[in-house]
């Protein structure tokens, strides 16, 4: 009687290895169990499988970090290791890459920011010259290694001032600043401030020199006699720096008279000074 049971669970077992091998039928989809990853990321069209794919990759490469901690996995292990470490951090760039393509962060940019700021540039110290290859855990003990890395010390340790002068770029005396437009932009805002201050400054004087002349005509005095300097204009200052105008010398509070004008001051003194003495 148990025959047709067993005949019935024999077949769902096919069915769900069938399944699982990737041979359902039913939305025409395979289960994402049974996918393997794509030998070449740019054969990947969506951005949650390389996001799946990466971090697959990540996984990988923390349990190969983790074992090669061991240094009792011999000299030839522990250098196979280290190579499928390697051969998966190219990867993974690839995949951060193709993540950026598609629209997702930028993962490549993001792990060297992290890595700066936690003080691990190199992360696992890739020697110079040898195409970013980077050594981890006990393979950093392996006969030949020590000695690569005793030679990339010296080289660090001896590197002179002039050495470091080769790296300063333009932008570091700020001979580029202009290019993208930002500090133009800024000037010119500054500028009109500027302009506007100084317009409302000769403003002021003006209005000021008009109640002067005011109060000196209702007393019955002379209006000549009143110092006028030559802030009057409404041309536009369009000085940059110093003081290169009116608006300047107002702006910096200092008032500079002319030649004619000292000589009148000194002239009417000396009348005054005349007519006192006469007068005694």
């Amino acid at each position: 009687m148990a025959r047709p049971e067993e005949k019935a669970q024999n077949m769902m077992n096919k069915w769900v290895k069938m399944k699982e091998d990737g041979g359902a039928e039913g939305d025409g989809r395979s289960d994402p169990r049974s996918q393997r990853r794509p030998h070449l990321a740019s054969l990947c069209e969506h951005l949650h499988d390389c996001e799946k794919w990466r971090r697959q990759i990540v996984r990988e490469i923390s349990d190969g970090i983790s074992k090669i901690q061991n240094p009792g996995l011999g000299e030839h292990a522990i250098r196979d290791l280290n190579d499928v470490i390697n051969k998966l951090f190219r990867e993974k760039w690839h995949w951060n890459r193709r993540i950026k393509e598609l629209g997702g962060p930028d993962y490549n940019y993001l792990e060297r920011k992290q890595q700066m700021e936690e003080g691990d540039i190199q992360g696992g110290l890739g020697l110079k010259g040898s195409g970013g290859y980077r050594y981890f855990g006990a393979a950093k003990d392996l006969p030949g290694v020590k000695e690569l890395f005793a030679r990339h010390a010296a080289k660090i340790s001896k590197r002179k001032r002039g050495d470091v002068y080769k790296y300063i770029t333009p932008d570091y005396y700020g001979l580029r600043d202009e290019e993208d437009g930002v500090i133009l932009e800024l000037e010119e805002e500054h500028a009109k401030k500027r302009r506007a201050t100084y317009q409302k400054a000769r403003e002021g004087y003006r209005q000021k020199l008009d109640e002067q002349r005011t109060k000196v005509k209702a007393e019955g005095g002379d209006v000549d006699s009143l110092v006028a300097l030559d802030w009057e204009s409404d041309a536009e200052d369009e000085g940059l720096g110093g003081i290169t105008g009116a608006a300047d010398a107002i702006a910096a509070h200092v008032a500079v008279p002319t030649q004619e004008i000292v000589s009148k001051v000194i002239l009417e003194r000396k009348k005054k000074e005349l007519l006192e003495r006469l007068t005694l």
